[in-house]
């Protein structure tokens, strides 16, 4: 018999062919495209730092050429030179009405107006030294607005995002306003994007967080408010020159919520307390809801509504201008029900009603509510 024959050891046991590399690597053409390609990929790489080094040189040329020209305008600019009136600027830029408007929304406020046009001051003072060719830097424009709910804090937001709009600071003057269910995900890697999604609505504008206090939870050092926290702290700092965030909440809580986040103390410029209305104010407030929704409240309603403010004062859950609204919608609809079963159900006046009667809310429109608060029990019930 003849010898067996003697297996392979590198044979491949499916029969097929083997999937190794078939190449040579002694192969001097494979090792010159080898090396050919690191070549390729080292010019690219120099071409590209060659580019970025022009860029920066001719970038500094231009700001040194400008710096030049300014120096050249200062030099050659006589004594007299005008920058124009404040008063100008305020009309010609339009931020006078603006706070004319926040004046007419916002009744009492005395401190945080002032706190407004104290801004809308610099930002006119800044563009008028603009306009001689002085050095200027765009302030810290970042904002945290203290105070209870319904005190105005939204309103204040939106007038201050339009007059940074009208004086050039903001592309577009918008408020959006987001809490911690907006920027904070409920598990890892959903925090960045709902973050980056808000501040992409925001930008060009303000960026409003409600309840800012409650994107940090001192108690869980893994809670992804945090990630948050942080992405805002990089965009406060690296793009202030095209979004204004603001932070709203209560005092006390915001002060402890800074003592946690120190750098977010650090780049917010502006600080703005937001007090409690009192009673008259509140009942000013409402005539100027009233007016807005064109009606009109009776002279012997107003004691009425007072007495009632007064009262819900002292009760839960009480948030200054939000409870007048709350309360104008309810004397609204009891006007309703009066008049309609005045005229549709009893007939009164054959059913005809009057451009009057539509417009009316009297003093028994708030008596009902007076009554609801006066019976219920305090301890038991939700307040609107």
């Amino acid at each position: 018999m003849g010898s067996a024959a003697v297996a392979d050891p590198n044979a491949n046991p499916l029969g097929g062919a083997s999937l190794e590399w078939g190449g040579n690597e002694s192969d001097p053409s494979a090792k010159t495209v080898r090396l050919r390609d690191r070549l390729n990929e080292a010019d690219t790489e120099r071409r590209k730092d060659a580019e970025e080094a022009e860029r920066r040189e001719r970038a500094s040329e231009i700001r040194r050429e400008e710096r030049q020209k300014k120096i050249k305008y200062m030099e050659d600019m006589p004594d007299s030179q005008p920058a124009g009136t404040v008063e100008e600027f305020m009309f010609k830029e339009g931020v006078q009405d603006q706070l004319d408007k926040l004046d007419r929304e916002l009744i009492g406020l005395v401190p945080v107006k002032k706190r407004v046009k104290e801004i809308a001051a610099l930002l006119v003072l800044d563009k008028m030294r603009r306009k001689l060719g002085f050095e200027t830097s765009v302030p810290s424009l970042h904002m945290c607005f203290t105070g209870a709910p319904g005190t105005g804090k939204t309103t204040v937001a939106v007038r201050m995002g339009q007059i940074l709009a009208k004086m050039g600071y903001s592309r577009k003057g918008h408020v959006v306003l987001a809490t911690r269910d907006d920027l904070v995900g409920q598990y890892v890697g959903h925090t960045a994007p709902k973050t980056k999604e808000m501040i992409k609505k925001a930008m060009g504008g303000v960026l409003l967080v409600d309840e800012a206090y409650y994107l940090y939870n001192a108690a869980n050092d893994r809670d992804y408010g945090q990630e948050s926290i942080e992405i805002l702290l990089n965009v406060m700092e690296n793009q202030q020159d095209d979004l204004v965030v603001a932070l709203a909440g209560y005092k006390d809580r915001m002060d402890k919520f800074f003592s946690y986040i120190p750098g977010m103390m650090s780049r917010i410029g502006n600080h703005i307390e937001f007090p409690n209305y009192s009673a008259d104010e509140l009942v000013s407030i409402a005539a100027v809801m009233a007016e807005q929704l064109e009606y009109d409240i009776q002279p012997d309603a107003f004691p009425v509504f007072k007495q009632y403010i007064e009262l819900r004062m002292t009760l839960p859950y009480f948030s200054n201008a939000r409870t007048v609204r709350n309360a104008m919608d309810r004397a609204r609809m009891n006007s309703a029900i009066r008049t309609f079963e005045r005229f549709a159900i009893n007939g009164e006046n054959g059913g005809v009603c009057t451009v009057e009667d539509l417009k009316s809310i009297t003093a028994q429109d708030f008596q009902i509510l007076l009554d609801d608060i006066q019976n219920a029990d305090a301890a038991k019930r939700i307040f609107s």
